[in-house]
């Protein structure tokens, strides 16, 4: 079985990360979107909160599961049994970035990266900028989900 991980804190997720998870999910027999606990940074959302959304999102996908994991990712690839870690790419500056990040996997554990180019329309998008906008009263409807957006918007109401 060809399995791959899709990592990333998705705090919240957005119509590029779910571009990214949607491709890889052609592409392999299952994909497993791991969202990153990272204890010295506190979210908008919960962990838990980030998994049900995702899950949500991602329900078409009959191959797409959801997972949380701390630690190396290349040790929760490993666990999973996927041999390729899946990123999009948005721009030259995250390609700087995140091949360093796929040469110092490859050299620990020998999992693979797959850079996968962003669709244009996502180009700019972050799950930050997402959250600023929705901050400053903006509509960030087309980037997100109309479940996440709402959620997006009572929880910056409650902030």
């Amino acid at each position: 079985m060809r399995r791959a991980v899709c990592p990333g804190s998705f705090d919240p997720v957005t119509n590029g990360h779910l571009d990214i998870v949607g491709r890889a999910s052609r592409l392999f027999d299952e994909v497993i979107i791991g969202v990153l606990i990272n204890q010295s940074k506190t979210g908008l959302f919960t962990i838990e909160e980030r998994i049900e959304m995702l899950r949500e999102a991602t329900s078409s996908y009959a191959n797409v599961r959801v997972a949380s994991f701390h630690g190396l990712l290349v040790d929760f690839c490993r666990a999973q049994g996927a041999a390729v870690v899946v990123k999009g790419l948005r721009a030259v500056s995250d390609f700087d970035y995140e091949l360093q990040m796929a040469q110092m996997n490859i050299g620990l554990s020998g999992v693979e990266t797959l850079f996968m180019p962003t669709n244009p329309l996502y180009s700019f998008l972050s799950s930050s900028l997402v959250k600023d906008v929705v901050k400053w009263g903006g509509d960030a409807s087309a980037y997100v989900p109309d479940f996440v957006g709402e959620r997006l918007v009572t929880r910056l109401k409650q902030n």
